[in-house]
C-alpha cells in the first residue's frame, strides 16, 4: 500500500521561506516520480514541481524556477520542497502525489499521478 505524508506547511510573512516535506511509504524501489502541486481558494490545481527518485533528475514550472527547489532523501524516502522568496500568490493548499509512471522526466500533469497525499496548507500573509 502506498502512503504519502505532508508535513511542514504553516503561516510566513511576505518573503520568507518554508520548506514542506514528502515522506513515501510503500516503494519497493526508486523507480518512481514524486511530483508537488498546489491548489488555491477557487483555482484548478497547478502543477509545481516533480522528481525522478532513481536519478534526480527535476522539472519545475517556469514561472517559480528560481524560487522553488525540489529535492529528495532516498534513505529516508521523503522529497523537500524548499520555497523562498514567498509571496501572498503562494498561498495554497500543497499535494505531493506519486507516479509509478517513470518516465526520463517527470511531468508536471495530474493526470500522470496515481497517488496523492492529504496536502498542508501554506499561508503567505503578513
Amino acid at each position: 500500500q502506498y502512503q504519502l505524508v505532508e508535513s511542514g506547511g504553516g503561516l510566513v510573512q511576505p518573503g520568507g521561506s518554508l520548506r514542506v516535506s514528502c515522506a513515501a511509504s510503500g516503494f519497493t524501489s526508486d523507480y518512481y516520480m514524486i511530483g508537488w502541486f498546489r491548489q488555491a481558494p477557487g483555482k484548478e490545481r497547478e502543477g509545481v514541481s516533480c522528481i525522478n527518485m532513481a536519478d534526480g533528475r527535476t522539472n519545475s514550472e517556469d514561472s517559480l524556477k528560481g524560487r522553488f527547489t525540489i529535492s529528495r532523501d532516498n534513505a529516508k524516502n521523503t522529497v523537500y520542497l524548499q520555497m523562498n522568496s514567498l509571496k501572498p500568490e503562494d498561498t495554497a493548499v500543497y499535494y505531493c502525489s506519486a507516479s509509478l509512471n517513470f518516465r526520463p522526466r517527470c511531468i508536471l500533469g495530474s493526470f500522470e499521478y496515481n497517488y496523492w497525499g492529504q496536502g498542508t496548507q501554506v499561508t503567505v500573509s503578513s
